[in-house]
């Protein structure tokens, strides 16, 4: 990784925009840690003398990836206790900041930004308030380094209207679903009360930390996937005047003009999955995004299955192409995880396409970047900054070429 020195010129590439954009043989030119230029190729006045020219001609040129709600930075081994800095004890902490614990050191990191993905938004998990995070790159020494918004969303779990029984298999009601509601209720109510004073004696940082979501200064990210839930953490969200994003929201096709009729965006967390609910359509996971966006829904795709979300995000271009063939257009396949995500995170200002002013975070991909077998990074750039695109994994692999004489592969 190094800083920009001279601006880098990419010619003849087909310019994915990140907004269902294609431009064939495009012009891109980086300067200064922005775009300055991205369009159809044209005439320009830096030359090798003024520039680093990139001849991209056959290749594909994408805004960065944008990975949300991951514990990427903050786990890196599951089984060993000591490298993950994920939960806090309590049920109510919204106090808590993945920000600060956040480790730029990991090497999954370079694992998941060799695929694309340049972005993270690392959150904190347990409890019903697990806490606020930030959007990160995925490069630079230290989390002060690394951060691109800071503490701008916080995240919460709604209760389980439904729970499994993992000896018998089968779900059944959660009979403390109203319960659990009004105790949400009922800690929003109290931090709406204290907010609503100045200059307190003694801080309660716990409320302190609320101002910025009453406000609506802050999203929202609640947690829900049944149809209930949604509906339940819609009115919630209405009663207290909050900005929210569903997360999950795998039953979210039941509740579509809910869910318009307010414009709450929906982050999904997966397509390579089963349908969550008996009775769902088998092939849902795929088709889910599809019915939100004929609805005018902002949707977006993560990857956030438990233990795997972290190193599981390298997989995010792969999970989107995934949709494809079920008659989502490539170009909006992309969108998802590069403008619409960057919507959700409130970051689209500066991220989520290749759009002149915009932060340069991009990279050129030998062929398609949805599509494993042809998604091979040449050139990453983060805020400018060209950073190659290499990993652990692929270190290892040049130490036993070498030891056992067996030559590179092109």
């Amino acid at each position: 990784m190094h800083a920009q020195q001279v601006p880098y010129v990419i010619t003849g590439g087909t310019l994915h925009i990140g907004d269902g954009t294609i431009i064939e043989n495009g012009l891109l030119i980086v300067h200064n840690q922005i775009i300055e230029y991205a369009g159809p190729m044209k005439e320009t006045s830096y030359d090798a003398n003024t520039a680093s020219i990139i001849d991209a001609t056959g290749k594909h040129v994408y805004p960065g990836l944008i990975g949300l709600t991951s514990e990427l930075g903050l786990k890196e081994i599951s089984a060993v206790r000591a490298t993950n800095d994920i939960y806090e004890v309590g049920v109510f902490n919204p106090n808590i900041r993945s920000l600060i614990a956040y480790n730029t050191d990991s090497k999954v990191i370079p694992t998941v930004r060799s695929n694309g993905v340049l972005l993270a938004q690392p959150v904190p998990n347990g409890g019903i308030i697990s806490g606020q995070s930030s959007v990160m790159k995925l490069s630079g020494w230290n989390w002060e380094d690394a951060v691109v918004a800071t503490d701008g969303n916080m995240h919460m779990h709604w209760p389980d209207v439904y729970r499994y029984n993992w000896g018998t298999g089968t779900y059944s009601i959660n009979p403390d679903y109203t319960k659990e509601v009004e105790e949400i209720k009922a800690f929003f109510a109290e931090a709406k009360a204290y907010c609503a004073i100045q200059n307190h004696t003694e801080k309660n940082l716990r409320f302190e930390a609320m101002h910025k979501v009453l406000n609506t200064e802050q999203k929202l990210y609640i947690q829900t996937n049944a149809a209930k839930g949604i509906i339940g953490a819609v009115d919630f969200a209405q009663t207290f005047g909050l900005q929210i994003v569903i997360v999950g929201g795998r039953q979210s096709y039941q509740v579509l003009d809910l869910l318009k009729q307010h414009q709450i965006p929906v982050l999904l967390e997966c397509t390579h999955e089963l349908p969550a609910f008996d009775g769902d359509p088998i092939d849902l996971p795929y088709t889910l995004p599809i019915l939100l966006q004929k609805a005018g829904i902002v949707c977006g795709l993560t990857i956030n299955n438990e233990d795997a979300s972290y190193w599981n995000l390298r997989n995010l271009p792969f999970q989107a192409g995934a949709v494809v063939p079920y008659g989502m257009n490539k170009e909006d396949a992309l969108r998802m995880v590069t403008l619409n995500n960057a919507k959700i995170a409130g970051i689209d200002n500066r991220f989520g396409t290749l759009t002149t002013g915009k932060s340069a975070t991009l990279f050129i991909s030998e062929g398609d970047a949805l599509d494993m077998r042809t998604n091979q990074l040449s050139y990453i750039f983060i805020e400018g900054e060209r950073i190659k695109p290499e990993n652990w994994q692929d270190e290892q692999e040049r130490k036993y070429q070498l030891k056992y004489g067996i030559t590179p592969r092109n």
